[in-house]
């Protein structure tokens, strides 16, 4: 299982308890979540936590995936319990200042084969309430096949076109969060990178940016 990581820079904050910021990190399939995470780790200090995706936790501990109704419905409330209790996790530790989660609960909309309705009912939880967990959103978009979209990922199993089906499903489910940021594609990751890494910086609470 990846342990959570903080990040690498020693910080002058004086601040002994912080109240944590929650920003997730969201989009399709292949949109750069993981490696804007890995870079944010090493450059920002040492109260800012990075989560790990819980898709990823559920999927590579064995949690079958059955593409049936049942079955995909199953693997999304496990995911979106492992996702709630990183967080809550996160809520209680004094020193950290930010944590920068690889998506939210909100994404399990775009993989729930039914209803939205039905998604929150299942989870006994409302929409309001899963926004309001998050004070940002930083959505990285998938590109297509042309410009950077792959599979080398062994847990990816969507295609270019799937990818960004999922991509427009997310962006939709997320839709009036109060603080959004979209981050579009670039022939040049690293361009992405930067703009996505400036943007978390944007939100860094004063004594620790």
């Amino acid at each position: 299982m990846p342990p959570i990581q903080f990040g690498h820079r020693t910080c002058s904050c004086s601040t002994s308890i912080h109240r944590p910021l929650f920003i997730a990190l969201t989009g399709g399939p292949g949109g750069g979540k993981t490696a804007v995470l890995e870079i944010a780790e090493r450059i920002f200090c040492k109260h800012v936590a990075v989560l790990p995706e819980a898709a990823s936790i559920v999927f590579s501990g064995g949690f079958p995936r059955h593409d049936t109704l049942h079955g995909r419905k199953a693997a999304q409330r496990a995911i979106y319990h492992v996702q709630s209790e990183l967080e809550h996790l996160m809520r209680d530790e004094d020193e950290v200042a930010v944590v920068l989660c690889d998506r939210g609960t909100v994404d399990g909309i775009a993989y729930w084969p039914d209803s939205a309705t039905s998604y929150w009912e299942a989870l006994g939880t409302t929409r309001d309430a899963e926004l309001a967990r998050y004070d940002a959103v930083v959505h990285l978009e998938t590109p297509d096949a042309a410009h950077g979209y792959n599979r080398e990922n062994e847990l990816r199993i969507e295609t270019a076109l799937t990818a960004h089906a999922i991509d427009e499903r997310i962006a939709l489910a997320w839709e009036g969060h109060k603080h959004r940021v979209r981050i579009g594609s670039s022939d040049r990751f690293l361009d992405k990178a930067q703009e996505s890494i400036a943007a978390i910086g944007d939100l860094m609470p004063k004594c620790c940016s």
